[in-house]
């Protein structure tokens, strides 16, 4: 059983909103409004439709999040059984301080077809179409990745180019890839569209690695899977709550390495609207009393991949 196709409206659109709903948060140094106005019209919206749907990637627990939150139930329970994974505002710095690279994002899935992530960190490793698996392997060091990435497309090891997180965690690894001669791409945040960025050669991103948001990684994920390329990730459970919330959301292999298609199965819907513009997506665009935006959106089992531009008149 497939989506439906006629979601993608209603999805462009709502991602399309929650863009818009930030506009006037950018750069006014609050990212918790932002983050609040995208969730306030996402949650809105979505419960409009007609699905019966469930978050299993949201704002948090109950506890700590009041709307989107992980087992919310949304739409009027008339239409198709989906899991819904969220991030209405990914860059919520970015935001802030209106630098590039913030983006609106939600994915779907028929139900019980999306991994159900803890709020925890992942190691993570993304790489681009068509590559087989023996090739790159999260297990593998980086230098070894990187040689049998050279090695597989013909080039020159300088010329191999690997993304990740700016982060002082990761100073070993970065360091690994320098030595070995290959360019590193440092982004501050965003790692959902940090991933995406393996997707097309015109980004010029050959692998992403290391250790950002599990649930970010859940949601790029289902994008790679639609665009044919690849993902693998490791929850890292640092605490003893950690590994009990673990548990009691069914995961027994603690260490466990996931495959993409353990992560994502069957059909599923991705949407990414610009709020503001970066490498993989074009922001928001105010043109008198209309708004101008751009939206990454996949549909697997449609075999759609595709930029879609829109017009929206502000209120």
């Amino acid at each position: 059983m497939s989506l439906n196709k006629n979601l993608i409206e209603n999805l462009i659109d709502i991602t399309s909103q929650a863009a818009i709903s930030c506009y006037p948060h950018l750069g006014k140094g609050n990212k918790i409004l932002a983050d609040k106005a995208a969730t306030d019209v996402m949650r809105y919206n979505l419960n409009k439709l007609n699905i019966d749907a469930e978050v299993v990637i949201g704002e948090g627990e109950l506890d700590e999040a009041p709307m989107l939150f992980i087992g919310e139930k949304l739409g009027n329970t008339k239409g198709q059984k989906i899991d819904i994974a969220v991030d209405p505002v990914e860059g919520t710095n970015f935001v802030a301080k209106n630098l590039p690279g913030a983006i609106s994002v939600l994915a779907i899935s028929e139900k019980g077809n999306l991994f159900k992530a803890p709020e925890t960190y992942m190691n993570k490793i993304a790489f681009g179409q068509n590559i087989p698996k023996d090739v790159i392997d999260l297990d593998n060091t980086i230098e070894k990745n990187i040689k049998n990435l050279s090695e597989y497309k013909n080039r020159k090891i300088k010329d191999i180019t690997v993304c990740l997180l700016d982060r002082d965690r990761h100073f070993e690894i970065i360091n690994s890839i320098k030595k070995i001669g290959a360019k590193v791409k440092l982004i501050t945040d965003g790692d959902v569209a940090g991933a995406l960025l393996v997707s097309d050669k015109k980004y010029n991103v050959d692998i992403f690695v290391g250790i950002g948001g599990g649930p970010e990684g859940v949601i790029a994920a289902t994008a790679l899977d639609a665009m044919n390329c690849n993902f693998q990730g490791r929850f890292i459970f640092e605490t003893d709550k950690d590994k009990v919330r673990a548990k009691e959301m069914g995961i027994k292999d603690l260490n466990k390495k996931y495959e993409i298609n353990e992560i994502v199965k069957g059909d599923s819907i991705f949407c990414a609207t610009g709020i503001t513009s970066g490498d993989l997506i074009k922001g928001l665009k105010k043109d008198g009393s209309n708004f101008h935006t751009e939206t990454l959106v996949t549909h697997k089992s449609q075999n759609l991949v595709n930029l879609i531009h829109k017009k929206y008149i502000s209120e």
